[in-house]
Parts: C-alpha cells; structure tokens; sequence
C-alpha cells in the first residue's frame, strides 16, 4: 500500500502533526515501508497457534493505595494555558 499525500495529510490532520515538504516526502517513504512490512505478516502460518490476550501470564498484580502530596485545584489551574471557570479548557480532538 502506498501512502500518498492526501493520506498523509489526513493522518497528520487527526494526529494534530504539522511538518514540511522535506519531511512529508520522508514520512510517507517510512508510513509505507512500514505498511508494507505489516502486510508481510499475512503470509505467516499461525495454524494450530492460540491466540494471546496479554504478553504475560501475570494476573491483577496491584500495589495498595498511597495518600501523597497533590496540586491543589487552584494551583493546577493557576498554570493552565486556558481554562474556563474551575475546568481546563483543551482544544478539540474528536471531530
């Protein structure tokens, strides 16, 4: 599959990533050649192979609960870019 510059664009649009020509040239040569090695994993054999859910047999292996120091609201907010009222105010990221 070859990525082509209005794929890019879109991509880099939903990721929020900016970058120029140069750089587009060598992202859509890398985005393909990486495409282009994930479909290389359709012709491997998995046959008789059971499907993992996790990398590790260990299971809810959890650490009690820590009261520790925190930013106060007030002191969280003071450092916001931008915020409305009590809350942080983030650009749009979901279209």
């Amino acid at each position: 599959m070859k990525i082509d510059r209005a794929l890019l664009d879109k991509i880099a649009h939903l990721s929020r990533l900016e970058f120029d020509e140069k750089d587009a040239e060598k992202m859509m040569k890398d985005m393909t050649a990486i495409v282009d090695w994930v479909e290389h994993l359709k012709e491997v054999d998995t046959a008789g192979v059971e499907p993992l859910t996790t990398m590790s047999h260990e299971i809810n292996v959890l650490r009690e609960d820590e009261v520790k120091e925190h930013l106060s609201h007030e002191r969280a907010l003071k450092n916001a870019p931008k915020k409305d009222s009590d809350y942080f105010r983030v650009p749009k990221v979901l279209e």
